[in-house]
């Protein structure tokens, strides 16, 4: 892949594994050479081409003739939210933001592990310890934030979010699963755009979203959103 008129990125490919989101499916992965120097400006123009990072790695799906991953990024001065998503808003305004540099924090961890076991029991990633967890969420070559939610003094969720020139990437929500009911990975997203708005940026990236997937469902309801296609992105119908 070409970076600029000087520099080239070298792009390596996976052989094939079960896919993590559609049953009897196997799936190959392209990513970025893990000794490729990196920062948010190289990273900005790969999210463009539908690139994500996990941690440190930065990947895209490559599984021959499905396409079943679309990236999804949302316009943030175009967004509107639906009905549903306003009830979200309001049933959470007793909610605090702060926005935190990327780092371990024992409670974000201990948060982290709670969530996993409630909603992702048996997954792989309930076992993870904290060097785990902290290779998963931190990046060193990135801007990245924590976006941390409170009641009073409780810790609801943390939103780890990248900033890129143009965007900010939501990379992996969590929150606490004996709250569920107030629907806290939407009002992350909510709370995402109002930043990359407050910002100036033009996007929110949520990754990749899936028609067959239940998992990946929400993502398709922030409209007006835009996908990625072989003809590059266009606004969904």
């Amino acid at each position: 892949m070409k970076q600029d008129a000087h520099q080239s990125l070298e792009l390596l490919i996976s052989g094939e594994h079960p896919c993590n989101y559609l049953p009897g499916r196997q799936a190959r992965t392209v990513f970025l050479d893990p000794q490729a120097p990196l920062d948010e400006r190289i990273y900005g123009l790969l999210a463009a081409h539908g690139f994500r990072r996990s941690g440190p790695h930065v990947y895209r799906p490559h599984c021959g003739a499905c396409r079943a991953c679309v990236p999804l990024r949302v316009p943030v001065k175009d967004f509107q939210p639906d009905k549903t998503q306003k009830r979200v808003a309001r049933r959470n305004r007793d909610l605090s933001l702060r926005l935190l540099p990327a780092a371990f924090h024992p409670e974000h961890f201990q948060l982290y592990t709670r969530y996993l076991s409630a909603r992702h029991p048996g997954g792989g990633m309930d076992s993870l310890g904290e060097a785990e967890y902290s290779q998963f969420v931190l990046c060193p070559w990135g801007r990245s934030w924590m976006l941390e939610f409170r009641l009073g003094a409780r810790l609801a969720a943390v939103a780890v979010t990248d900033e890129l020139p143009d965007a900010l990437s939501a990379v992996y929500t969590f929150f606490d699963p004996d709250l569920s009911e107030r629907s806290l990975g939407t009002f992350a997203i909510l709370a995402q755009v109002e930043e990359a708005r407050r910002r100036g940026l033009d996007w929110l990236y949520l990754g990749y979203w899936i028609a067959a997937s239940r998992k990946m469902a929400y993502k398709e309801r922030f409209r007006p959103h835009e996908t990625l296609g072989a003809s590059g992105w266009k606004p969904a119908a």
